[in-house]
């Protein structure tokens, strides 16, 4: 099976799930767990483009579309799962997540956008404007880490 027709039943299968993921988190670990994969299923697929961004391997427009394309869809995911309760056990979210929602809030909001902007930087096929586009969403992503996440 190509890597295409995998992103693409992976993409179905994650926005359907998203959809009812709220209410299937029978326990507080469940939610922990679920953002998790979706943090690591995230980092896999930007890990990719940022290794022909950063010259690391060669740039192919379709791979890094391909990639873009799960990681504009898993990471719409995972905040769903920041609810009540899942600030305690195996997880490394800091306190501020709840205490300082507005601005968490925020930090989700700046990620989605700039992940706007890779998609139609995927979409040129140039690997400028791939560039460009990983360095914002990799700043959205390390500015989330920095005030969200414990070390």
């Amino acid at each position: 099976m190509k890597i295409h027709k995998i992103a693409k039943i992976a993409t179905l299968c994650t926005l359907f799930s998203a959809v009812f993921a709220h209410a299937q988190f029978a326990k507080p670990e469940d939610a922990i767990k679920y953002r998790q994969s979706a943090m690591t299923i995230m980092s896999t697929h930007f890990g990719r483009i940022a290794a022909m961004a950063q010259g690391k391997v060669p740039f192919d427009a379709k791979v890094a579309q391909e990639n873009e394309e799960v990681f504009a869809t898993v990471s719409k995911l995972p905040w769903a799962a920041f609810g009540e309760g899942t600030d305690k056990g195996e997880t490394k979210a800091k306190a501020e997540i709840w205490s300082d929602q507005a601005k968490f809030k925020a930090a989700q909001d700046k990620l989605l956008a700039e992940a706007l902007k890779l998609n139609a930087a995927v979409k040129t096929g140039k690997l400028d404007d791939v560039t460009v586009a990983f360095k914002g969403v990799g700043g959205a992503c390390k500015g989330c880490h920095d005030n969200f996440k414990a070390k």
